[in-house]
């Protein structure tokens, strides 16, 4: 009986063994081309068959939560379920196209990537779209650098030098505006959890670049003054920059474009349901009016006349944000899910998003201030921390709200089940809430207790984090 056998007959279902501990078979190393300076003489691998491998790793990710498993109702981080079609069309042999072959070569891909430029356009109202972007915060910089190079091109670069980022925005928002240069003017929300009309007209003025915005913002509220909100920033001489994070309570139904916002970015991701996280590879699209379009990021793709694709430069572009036309892979998986929605499935998704949130919010028995909510409520888990209320969900096998976030809700518990949840998956939810809310301070303060990880001392962790299994020793 091996360690893990041993483990699960005691009773201890979360133990795995790493694969060194399975076994330790030395290799010699006798003949290596680097310098013997970089090379040891011999290696320490384990050596097991094709079935201890494979168990392996199938009882890690038996540890693991993730959207294949449950509910995933991460605040603002829109983790949605992701079609396994879609990987199948990007893994095409036929979709694996060397970045360096010419226009004429490669026409099918070129002519689904301007079908993409095309799409996203109609559903952001922008009148060009760059998919270089490797990820949503590249986008947001991407967008920002082509604001900059617009006021720049006027004129008035050294003048405007401030960026209005409302309290509650994405933290990358307040980050993009100071990597790009920017000083960061904080906006106050209003009573009501939206943009404080006197507030705003009070930040901005002959220094404003662009004013970052979030609709709905991560209250889940959609900005009713949102004309007179645009007004404001183009009044003073800025910008109106779109976060697309919410763009999925909104796709068909509304266009940022069409309520005044000059640059915008895509979150394939968070909209399109292509894989979240990771580190990447990822894709942030942006989308521009026809006045800030010659400053996107080259190359791009348009169709010539002969009906045929080039790329092209744009005439006062922002240069290359990545490299060639953007992540391949991640686009094609964007494209698919748009194809199969099409305009009725996206209007369909946006729809089933807002009446979601909604539902959740009213089965829960914590406080949810604000509302109607679109895509996602803030509650507050009250006299409780939400930390702990985060942590004991858990243990009833579906996956914490974001915590702690946004700070104008006390405890906030921010919550978004998406539009890939049915009724079965939100009553589950539902049901993880209310017995945690119903629970006694020490219970809920000890979780989670049926997890792979058990509750650790977060201070000694982050004084003291053990980076490496080699760590282990007399502490264990």
């Amino acid at each position: 009986m091996d360690e893990y056998e041993q483990a699960r007959y005691a009773g201890d279902e979360a133990y795995e063994p790493l694969l060194s501990e399975k076994d330790e078979t030395t290799v010699a190393v006798t003949d290596s081309p680097l310098p013997d300076d970089l090379t040891r003489d011999e290696v320490t691998l384990p050596k097991l068959s094709e079935p201890e491998l494979a168990r392996h790793y199938v009882r890690l990710s038996q540890m693991n939560y993730g959207v294949d498993t449950g509910p995933y109702p991460l605040g603002s981080c829109t983790m949605k379920y992701n079609p396994t079609f879609t990987e199948d069309v990007a893994a095409h042999p036929g979709a694996a196209v060397h970045p360096d072959r010419s226009a004429g070569s490669v026409q099918g891909t070129l002519e689904l990537l301007h079908s993409l430029q095309d799409y996203l356009g109609r559903i952001g109202g922008m009148d060009a779209v760059t998919l270089q972007p490797p990820a949503g915060a590249a986008g947001e910089f991407a967008g920002i650098a082509v604001a900059r190079t617009y006021h720049e091109a006027n004129g008035e670069g050294d003048q405007r030098r401030e960026i209005v980022v409302p309290d509650s925005a994405h933290g990358t928002n307040f980050a993009t505006a100071a990597l790009a240069g920017y000083d960061v003017v904080s906006l106050p929300s209003g009573a009501d959890g939206r943009v404080d009309l006197d507030a705003l007209e009070a930040a901005v003025g002959e220094e404003t670049a662009a004013l970052m915005l979030t609709n709905p913002n991560t209250l889940g509220l959609f900005e009713r003054d949102i004309e007179a909100i645009a007004d404001v920033v183009h009044d003073a001489g800025g910008l109106l920059y779109y976060d697309g994070a919410n763009l999925n309570a909104l796709l068909g139904r509304a266009r940022p474009g069409d309520m005044g916002f000059d640059v915008m970015h895509f979150n394939v991701h968070k909209t399109f349901a292509t894989p979240h996280g990771g580190g990447g590879p990822g894709a942030g699209p942006v989308g521009v009016t026809d006045e800030l379009a010659e400053f996107l990021p080259r190359p791009q793709v348009r169709e010539t006349d002969d009906g045929d694709y080039e790329l092209f430069e744009p005439a006062n572009s922002i240069g290359k944000v990545h490299g060639q036309v953007g992540n391949w892979p991640v686009l094609v998986k964007a494209y698919a899910y748009l194809v199969r929605l099409g305009d009725a499935g996206l209007r369909d998704a946006s729809g089933k998003a807002v009446l979601n949130a909604n539902y959740l919010a009213e089965q829960i028995p914590y406080e949810v201030p604000y509302g109607p909510f679109h895509h996602e409520f803030v509650a507050s888990a009250g006299e409780q921390d939400a930390a702990d209320v985060a942590k004991r969900m858990l243990d009833y096998a579906v996956h914490p709200p974001t915590t702690k976030w946004p700070e104008t809700v006390p405890e906030a518990l921010m919550t978004e089940p998406t539009e890939s949840e049915g009724v079965r998956g939100l009553d589950q939810l539902a049901t993880a809430f209310s017995r945690v809310a119903a629970e006694d301070e020490e219970t809920v303060a000890s979780a989670p207790e049926k997890t792979a990880a058990r509750l650790i001392d977060q201070t000694s962790a982050a004084r003291n984090p053990r980076l490496s299994w080699h760590a282990l020793g007399e502490n264990e």
